[in-house]
């Protein structure tokens, strides 16, 4: 009688032979010079895909707690910040007392204009004044030795 082992192994043997070729075929295909020679394009894309990869792996995967706390922090202030912003909506908004105010600016503005009539302006001397500064030393440019 045959072990388990020997029947599986005449099972495979036939399957074993055609897993040869196929695997000549792909080395063939690789030993291929054309395979082997990248374009620039693709070299330059490679070539950033490593350089992106690398932070990934050094900086983020490592510390995967650090980085899903710091996020969920910022999900909590972004959800605070929202709340808050309807409660400044709501005080911004327009007050049934509004008209009133109008009403105490307008009268305040009425006073002012009143109080500001009486003025008289300032005679006007018809002369320029000169607003070039002036030295504030007394020597004139008198080096001394």
């Amino acid at each position: 009688m045959k072990t388990p082992r020997e029947l599986l192994l005449s099972r495979h043997l036939k399957a074993e032979r055609k897993l040869d070729a196929v695997r000549e075929f792909v080395v063939g295909e690789l030993r291929h010079r054309e395979t082997k020679v990248k374009s620039q394009a693709e070299g330059f894309v490679s070539l950033l895909l490593h350089w992106a990869a690398a932070p990934w792996r050094e900086l983020v995967l490592p510390n995967r707690r650090i980085w899903t706390g710091l996020a969920t922090v910022w999900v909590v202030l972004i959800f605070v910040n929202l709340l808050q912003r309807d409660n400044v909506a709501s005080r911004n908004a327009p007050h049934a007392h509004a008209p009133a105010v109008m009403v105490s600016w307008q009268v305040q503005q009425r006073w002012i204009n009143e109080l500001l009539a009486d003025r008289v302006p300032l005679p006007d001397t018809g002369r320029a004044r000169n607003t070039a500064p002036r030295p504030r030393t007394e020597n004139s440019g008198v080096a001394t030795a």
